[in-house]
């Protein structure tokens, strides 16, 4: 490890450590936090920094861990990534984010290109899967885990919500609150997140006087707002009108609230409306969306917590991490305070 400015041995004195504790604070191995505190303060005073380089070829590890989405533009991914660099930083790993596509081929395919060696692993969010793609997870050179569909069965490691649970509390909340003519925005159905949660609404949603299902091309604001138009252009008149509307994640309601309005529909007083996903663009949206919590950054520090153990001991039998779902209430199903 070099510097223009410093060497490591100007750290350890300036911190007044030994050189092995100054070693193993700056790469996050093995080191208090004190230590680290105190060691990271003395290089960034004498202007040290690492040499990645050298510490990559001398330890054989590129010190990188692949997240692979498919979306960079959905906030819900920037909250696991949050997650995942409180668990991988302290340890000297950096978060390289990649896009996995559409398809579960291009997923597949990114997998495989981890035989060229430029990660240590990957966390993989993929929207569709399929054998080919559990295939090449299998099969990778460094160590795989999932955020998404539970993966014992294949002997993948990975962290799973339940997301029909999820929206069928949304389904009982809008009940509770008095709506009776319910709607559902779902995502594309032969997408892991679109079937789990149709599969949750279609199980909730008995005994409501009407009840409509609209399919959007994607989890965005502008394919909710397409889907939303649609949904409500079906009533012939305000006695057929929905009064409310569960949507499969934050993108899709924020849409529909747009939709709605364009109907001359007040959110919640006409339509109440429900996301998933409780993200920091629907907590600041006016009125706050009421949503599902599905343990975004829970679930980044522990698919991060999983795939730092693998990168210790390969061998190491495949676990699997559950995050529940939690109703959140806000402004979009009552008028009343945030709870």
């Amino acid at each position: 490890m070099t510097s223009t400015r410093a060497t490591l041995l100007q750290v350890a004195e300036r911190a007044g450590v030994s050189l092995a504790s100054t070693s193993r604070a700056l790469h996050g191995t093995g080191a208090s936090k004190a230590m680290v505190e105190r060691v990271r303060a003395a290089a960034a005073e004498l202007g040290y920094s690492v040499d990645a380089i050298g510490r990559s070829l001398r330890m054989k590890k590129t010190f990188q861990i692949a997240f692979a989405i498919a979306d960079i533009g959905n906030p819900v991914y920037v909250e696991m990534m949050r997650g995942i660099h409180e668990v991988l930083a302290p340890h000297g790993f950096r978060v390289v984010v990649m896009t996995t596509g559409d398809t579960a081929d291009s997923a597949a395919e990114l997998v495989r290109s981890l035989n060229s060696g430029f990660v240590d692993g990957m966390i993989i969010v993929p929207l569709r899967t399929d054998d080919r793609l559990i295939a090449e997870i299998q099969q990778a050179p460094v160590p795989v885990v999932v955020i998404g569909r539970a993966m014992g069965d294949h002997g993948v490691s990975s962290v799973s919500t339940d997301s029909a649970a999820g929206i069928g509390a949304a389904v009982e909340h809008v009940r509770s609150c008095g709506r009776r003519r319910i709607g559902f925005l779902n995502g594309p159905l032969d997408t892991t997140p679109g079937a789990s949660r149709q599969r949750g609404f279609d199980a909730a949603a008995g005994g409501f006087e009407r009840v409509e299902t609209e399919i959007a091309d994607d989890f965005t604001v502008a394919a909710g707002l397409d889907a939303a138009r649609r949904l409500f252009a079906r009533a012939s008149g305000p006695a057929e009108q929905l009064d409310a509307v569960v949507a499969a994640n934050d993108l899709l309601a924020i849409g529909a609230i747009r939709a709605a309005r364009e109907f001359g529909l007040a959110v919640p007083g006409d339509v109440a409306m429900t996301g998933m996903d409780d993200t920091e663009l629907g907590r600041v949206f006016l009125p706050g969306l009421t949503s599902v919590s599905l343990g975004s950054t829970e679930r980044g520090r522990a698919a991060a917590e999983l795939v730092l153990g693998l990168t210790d001991d390969p061998d190491r039998a495949a676990r699997q991490v559950a995050v529940g779902p939690e109703l959140i209430v806000r402004e979009s199903t009552t008028d009343g305070p945030e709870s």
